[in-house]
């Protein structure tokens, strides 16, 4: 037998190249069609460029087998002491020594199964031996536990006893009575794994949506009401009614209410229908997708499509409205952003963040960040620094600071008075996926809470930085994949992230710790508060939307 790799290893390998190599569009098509987030590798065993060196071992394996001594006949039993992470991580020498130690273990465990032959049938009765004598000793300790669960009945009553005398005292001290302590043992113990039970999220407050029939990647809360909508690669977008039935209940047992948006007719499994990212307007009347087709859809709140944008020549992977609620900023592959006049349904300029209602930024492979204006073909601004492609920009909430992340492994904070980042965050050790500003500082509705920016990296951190300074406030270390997501609270006290792990976290800022955790069963894509910020929704690669009750 010899030395093989299965083509989930093989497909995790290549995965991984193109995730290291900065291809991220690539990793990710191909992390989707390969199911890499159902792998059962664990990823963390598989160290730097794992690609690379399989291929330089495996030319090292070949010169190996040519200087092979003749008498080694067994060269096919030699080869199958060897795995493929053997071959990633050990040179020549240290294989041969792996084949010589597991050929004399071999050798010393036949010579053992000699010796355990003749002893077999004497361990045989030994054990039938000790069978025999441990079911006596179970009958011993049920007589022994019959006779505890007496004695525990007794000790429950008078328990029960004290009780009901502790809350009589009570009540009798309200109302001027002294009361009688009671001395004796306490009505519970306290477990000493509570504190991980309380941060797991109870399945009674987890809705699930289901009804897509593949990977849900973008989600998104209405910014007016208790409509969600989701995004997913079955070409479907779906807005979800989650409205309380009932005032003070929290989160219904049933189902919501549920609208399909169509992006093709007939089948629904077109990969070129894929709804890739969704937004919605300010005033919540209006849901714009995109997708993989290259087009913008607008649809209203009762499923109705609207009008559907056709210029792109390529996927659709971001969209935003801004604020007014009259422009819609689209950004493709085909290196191209689209500022939409979305009554007159022209494209009047090139661009993909809103700074305010007519200028924006927008980013690309080509590393370079461009700030645009409604009306003018050219930059108002163009920053240049990064040395990777730019994967996200976000303006802060008064639209002086612009933050960027890049596969450079840094991200950085811009200002439209200087051409130069004026901080450059460097802390990540793999590329930074996504960053978010806190909705604290001048501006927003928590003037009085220091402003912070939160990254989101490969390297499976988030991390949470001090834009005024450019310093590393702290990093929140919980998740085993990389995360895609991460999203603050309207409060700006907590911050939800999501990863490939299949974890979505909830930390609390002021403590650095885990509050709320919930697993799933598919990676996830994003996460998402609605306004209130009492549920979160976020989106999983098994085809479905979870949306979580947060009440502290």
């Amino acid at each position: 037998m010899t030395t093989s790799i299965t083509s989930v290893e093989l497909n995790y390998l290549i995965f991984r190249y193109l995730q290291e190599s900065g291809f991220t569009h690539s990793a990710f098509a191909l992390g989707y069609e390969a199911g890499i987030n159902k792998s059962p590798i664990d990823g963390n065993m598989v160290p730097p460029g794992a690609l690379i060196t399989f291929v330089q071992k495996g030319l090292q394996f070949l010169e190996m087998e040519a200087n092979l001594s003749n008498s080694d006949t067994d060269l096919d039993e030699d080869f199958s002491f060897l795995q493929p992470l053997d071959l990633i991580t050990k040179d020549v020498h240290q294989l041969r020594q792996i084949i010589k130690e597991k050929r004399r273990i071999l050798q010393k465990n036949k010579d053992k199964n000699k010796e355990n032959d003749k002893e077999q049938e004497g361990e045989r009765i030994r054990v039938r031996d000790k069978e025999r004598h441990e079911r006596e000793k179970e009958r011993e300790k049920d007589r022994e536990r019959t006779e505890k669960d007496k004695q525990h009945e007794e000790h429950n009553e008078r328990d029960m006893l004290t009780d009901q005398e502790d809350r009589l005292n009570a009540k009798q001290e309200g109302n001027g009575v002294s009361a009688i302590k009671h001395e004796g043992p306490d009505p519970m113990d306290i477990s000493t794994n509570l504190t991980s039970q309380t941060c797991q999220i109870p399945s009674s407050d987890v809705i699930i949506l289901e009804g897509h029939t593949s990977e849900v990647c973008a989600c998104a809360w209405s910014p007016t009401g208790s409509l969600l909508a989701s995004g997913s690669g079955d070409s479907t977008a779906r807005i979800w009614n989650l409205s309380d039935k009932s005032s003070g209940s929290g989160m219904q047992n049933g189902l919501p209410n549920v609208l399909v948006l169509k992006h093709v007719k007939g089948r629904t499994n077109e990969k070129s229908k894929d709804v890739t990212t969704l937004d919605w307007n300010g005033e919540g009347t209006l849901l714009a997708t995109g997708s993989y087709d290259g087009q913008a859809r607008i649809w209203n709140t009762n499923g109705e499509l609207r009008s559907t944008l056709s210029k792109h020549k390529g996927p659709i992977f971001s969209l935003k409205w801004n604020r007014k609620g009259d422009y819609l900023l689209t950004g493709s592959c085909d290196k191209t952003a689209i500022v939409w006049d979305v009554k007159s349904e022209e494209c009047p300029t090139l661009d993909v963040d809103w700074r305010n209602n007519v200028s924006f930024a927008t980013s690309s492979t080509d590393t370079m960040i461009h700030v645009f204006k409604i009306g003018e073909f050219h930059p108002i601004k163009t920053f240049a620094g990064h040395q990777g492609e730019v994967n996200c920009v976000k303006w802060d909430p008064t639209g002086s600071l612009l933050a960027s992340c890049s596969d450079d492994i840094s991200a950085k904070i811009w200002s439209m008075k200087h051409d130069k980042y004026v901080h450059d965050l460097r802390q990540h050790s793999k590329e930074i996926y996504t960053i978010r500003w806190s909705p604290t500082g001048p501006g927003t509705n928590n003037p009085n809470q220091q402003l912070m920016l939160a990254s989101a990296s490969f390297d499976s951190t988030v991390k949470l930085w001090d834009v005024e300074h450019g310093k590393l406030l702290s990093s929140l270390n919980g998740h085993r994949e990389p995360v895609y997501s991460v999203a603050f609270s309207p409060s700006g006290e907590y911050l939800a992230s999501g990863s490939l792990d299949r974890s979505m976290h909830v930390w609390s800022l002021k403590e650095g710790k885990i509050v709320k955790t919930y697993t799933g069963n598919g990676g996830i894509f994003e996460v998402s508060w609605n306004k209130e910020g009492d549920k979160i929704a976020a989106c999983f690669a098994n085809n479905t939307v979870c949306v979580l009750d947060f009440r502290m």
